[in-house]
């Protein structure tokens, strides 16, 4: 028998992360997420390279939407075996996916609606992705675990799922592999996290593994230096208060979202920032939010320890959680400074779109970015300094002032990445670098082949296939 990886997404690039792995016996699939760089979104369509139905089940690190994205469409295509992960990842890769099946279906609706306006007649018909009654049927399937503990697949096949420090409920996958009478070692590292981040664990430590497929997301850089967060959040929401303006914050719904009520929360307590409201435009934020109160065992210590205190660190005077249209359109009449946090965090789709729209071209006005932009996304060419958007078929001249905060970032950096291969002894044969674009793959693929020269280090290709 031999072990085989095919590597169907996050390959060069960053979103999509997708994983065939053939090995003693079994057909998984590693990820199945949504590819949300524009020149990757065809693939999202494309029909995989195997049969669905054969797979043996789906494994997840977890519940980000470009890790469960395609889960729904999958089903769809004949996958009907169980999709196994730790019990918050079940609980906030429904979420997720019964939301990105609603915003499917409403940017559908808005771009149907968009053409009939302007007699637009594309080549193609206009629908999603998938439905929320498509995402609704692919929940049944997931089954959740706890972390640190094998679970057998078969005879030959085990995974243990490893606390990664990324979001709640994160892990890296361990696999255990009986080979022709060997025992080998497989870890998928998922997105590893940084260490001493507020509300989630560090990422946990692996002995050992022979074969390692490793995220190089900030493989090229650590983390800018541009002091605390908290100092730079305060300074950011103070001097856009004085200008009459608003903040802006595209945000990931699960974990940027929390953090950054955590954050909010100690400088309101700490009176640091002015009596602003602070909306949460994100119904799927909201939802998360609860899911994160219910699993504070998963937290870290201090965290666990705010939970039991008079002031809790999701919740602060001023936060309105937002779920409704009415109360999200309501928001863009305010005529007063707010704080305005609506995901999605890379502006491909959602109500931040809409937010956008209302405040991008008035100079008081902050849009304020917290987490990684992939190329070709709307948020990425913000954050690059361009001087006109396309939103909703129309431009709008960018007059806000943009702004980023790095520290906000699930992501751990180069050195975190580094130190997380280096406790590992003995050090892994192989190393796959996937998840990250080119440029920084290879930075980083240079760095370990000169601390670690004997190692065999592959940045692999979309739909590149490697017998192990």
């Amino acid at each position: 028998m031999a072990i085989q990886i095919t590597f169907l997404g996050a390959s060069q690039q960053v979103t999509g992360s997708r994983y065939l792995l053939e090995a003693g016996g079994l057909k998984l699939l590693i990820d199945c997420g949504m590819f949300q760089e524009r020149e990757f979104l065809g693939r999202n369509w494309d029909d995989p390279p195997f049969d669905p139905a054969t797979l043996d089940a789906v494994v997840l690190t977890h519940a980000h939407l470009d890790h469960v994205g395609t889960l729904p469409r999958l089903v769809e295509q004949g996958f009907n075996k169980p999709v196994l992960a730790t019990e918050p990842t079940v609980e906030l890769a429904t979420l997720i996916m019964l939301d990105s099946g609603r915003i499917q279906e409403e940017d559908a609706k808005y771009k149907l609606k968009r053409h009939r306006k302007k007699g637009h007649k594309g080549p193609h018909p206009v629908v999603p992705l998938y439905t929320v009654e498509q995402a609704q049927r692919t929940v049944p399937l997931l089954k959740g675990y706890k972390y640190d503990t094998p679970l057998t697949l078969n005879e030959n096949v085990s995974v243990t799922f490893i606390e990664a420090g990324h979001i709640l409920g994160s892990a890296s996958l361990l696999f255990d592999i009986q080979d022709e009478g060997k025992n080998r070692k497989l870890v998928f590292s998922g997105d590893i996290g940084q260490h001493n981040k507020p509300l989630i664990r560090d990422p946990a430590k692996i002995d050992t593994a022979e074969i390692v497929v490793m995220e190089s997301t900030y493989g090229d850089r650590n983390h800018k230096d541009a002091g605390p967060v908290d100092k730079q959040l305060e300074r950011i929401i103070n001097e856009t208060y004085k200008r009459g303006g608003n903040v802006v914050i595209p945000t990931f719904a699960i974990e940027r979202a929390q953090e950054l009520m955590y954050y909010i929360s100690e400088l309101a307590y700490a009176d640091k920032i002015p009596d602003i409201p602070v909306f949460m435009d994100s119904p799927m934020a909201v939802d998360a939010t609860e899911i994160f109160k219910r699993y504070r065992g998963y937290m870290d210590d201090e965290t666990m320890a705010m939970f039991d205190k008079h002031e809790p660190p999701l919740r602060f005077p001023g936060l309105t959680l937002v779920r409704n249209v009415e109360e999200s359109k309501a928001i863009n009449t305010r005529t007063s400074p707010s704080i305005i946090m609506s995901s999605s965090g890379m502006c491909t789709a959602g109500r931040i779109k809409h937010h956008l729209k209302n405040n991008i071209t008035d100079s008081r006005n902050t849009i304020l970015f917290v987490g990684f932009q992939a190329f070709g996304t709307l948020g990425r060419r913000l954050v690059e300094g361009t001087k006109e958007v396309r939103i909703h078929g129309e431009h709008w001249p960018v007059k806000a002032k943009v702004e980023q905060i790095h520290g906000f970032s699930g992501h751990g950096d180069q050195e975190d990445l580094l130190n997380w291969l280096s406790e590992m002894d003995p050090m892994p044969q192989r190393l796959f670098l996937t998840h990250g674009e080119m440029d920084g793959a290879k930075v980083l693929e240079g760095i370990v082949h000169k601390r670690w020269p004997h190692m065999n280090i592959k940045i692999p290709a979309y739909q590149h296939s490697v017998e192990l």
